[in-house]
């Protein structure tokens, strides 16, 4: 079998432990506001790299999207990976776990994209979710921007929204045509609600606003195509406080958004 041309972006701010694996493409996120790291970073060539504070790991992929040419290409972040289940805290193991290129040619031969497995809301919906946690108004204008310039993915919207499941984090991997296509459709969709609001009153956290709509609309357009999908664990190399986040959850749904 061929090798097969796949390049995965490993999104990140910092100095990080990366992958010695040829597959990962370690990519200095807002590049264009920080001093080098000594990573590919994303401020050259065609570029969103200094909106970084407002588009998260997106400037990473716009800048893909312009500038890298491969056959495959997929993101994550230098603490969040594609891997085999592991049941264990240990940091080693779980570098030990994240997937190499064989892993990932495996699967590229049989489906279309590789995800995240989705997170589970339980006791929310896809929108409800998102109107505790951040601005509803940002995410009224999303729909009608959809409903104006892409009606054909309103329906899809609609089912999204309606669900208690959702794939998060920005993760994936898929051929690169099929990349430029989603790339085309996301930001001709977030540059048009950049113009329609105003996020200069937001804070830190709420001004990542572009990166928090993208995980929503990278679901309605996934929802909109009909392609072979495959869920895959992701590997959290730092753990995660499990009981703090669930707690700010409930907190989110029944007091409101916490500033």
């Amino acid at each position: 079998m061929r090798r097969m041309d796949i390049k995965i972006l490993v999104a990140t701010h910092k100095k990080y432990w990366m992958p010695k694996d040829s597959v990962y493409v370690p990519v200095q996120v807002g590049a264009a506001l920080h001093p080098a790291l000594g990573y590919v970073p994303d401020n050259t060539g065609d570029n969103i790299s200094a909106q970084n504070p407002n588009y998260c790991e997106l400037t990473a992929l716009y800048w893909a999207w312009k500038n890298l040419d491969c056959e495959y290409i997929g993101l994550c972040h230098y603490r969040r990976y594609f891997g085999h289940k592991v049941y264990s805290k240990d940091i080693e193991k779980k570098k030990g776990a994240i997937f190499h290129r064989e892993d990932y040619e495996k699967l590229l031969q049989k489906y279309d994209v590789i995800l995240p497995v989705k997170r589970n809301y339980y006791i929310e919906i896809v929108r409800s979710q998102y109107e505790h946690a951040h601005y509803k108004k940002d995410l009224d204008e999303v729909e009608k921007i959809i409903a104006e310039k892409y009606p054909g993915y309103s329906d899809a919207f609609t089912k999204v929204m309606n669900r208690r499941k959702l794939h998060i984090l920005n993760m994936f991997v898929m051929k690169k045509e099929l990349f430029n296509q989603y790339c085309n459709w996301l930001f001709d969709i977030l540059f048009e609600l950049e113009k329609g609001i105003h996020i200069s009153k937001y804070d830190v956290y709420e001004a990542r606003i572009f990166g928090f709509m993208s995980e929503r609309l990278f679901n309605v357009w996934l929802e909109q195509q009909n392609l072979k999908t495959c869920d895959v664990p992701v590997i959290f190399l730092e753990n995660i406080n499990w009981t703090k986040k669930i707690a700010n959850f409930l907190k989110r749904k029944f007091i409101g958004r916490m500033n």
